[in-house]
């Protein structure tokens, strides 16, 4: 967290969405350690699979949002949506891993409104928001058209 990070306080609404975010995703990173390990499955995957594919795209944001930084939960955001659309995969293709998956799905989607939520909101609360488009647009004109002459 940058010094400037430290001196803005964080809403209580902006410190439950991170609360969410990291034990949504602390819980995520454990279940799928869980279910992968220790749970009986229907298929049997390489180790070297399961940690590169199941757990290792959840360890690679866990510092940031430990640490509270905005724009990786942005990111950790997008990285979840595989762990979405896989809890979705299963839930269609293996009834048997049904009740596994759909616990996958409940976590994913807390972790994406709690990353996702938090990082909007910091990042007002930061002033690193993105700007609305209607700026943006007014900005590029002004650059391409160039400024009137007075």
């Amino acid at each position: 967290m940058s010094q400037s990070d430290k001196t803005i306080p964080m809403s209580s609404r902006v410190k439950q969405l991170r609360y969410l975010a990291l034990c949504s995703h602390l819980a995520l990173v454990t279940w799928m350690i869980v279910w992968y390990f220790f749970l009986p499955m229907t298929a049997d995957y390489s180790i070297v699979f399961k940690i590169l594919f199941y757990i290792l795209p959840l360890l690679l944001p866990l510092p940031g949002i430990m640490q509270g930084k905005p724009y990786t939960h942005a990111w950790a955001s997008f990285i979840v949506l595989l762990y979405f659309l896989h809890s979705i995969t299963v839930i269609y293709a293996e009834p048997s891993q049904m009740l596994y998956a759909i616990i996958e799905l409940v976590l994913a989607i807390s972790m994406f409104v709690g990353c996702s939520s938090f990082a909007r909101l910091r990042g007002q609360e930061l002033g690193t928001g993105l700007p609305k488009l209607s700026a943006v647009m007014d900005e590029e004109k002004e650059l391409y058209e160039g400024k009137p002459n007075e």
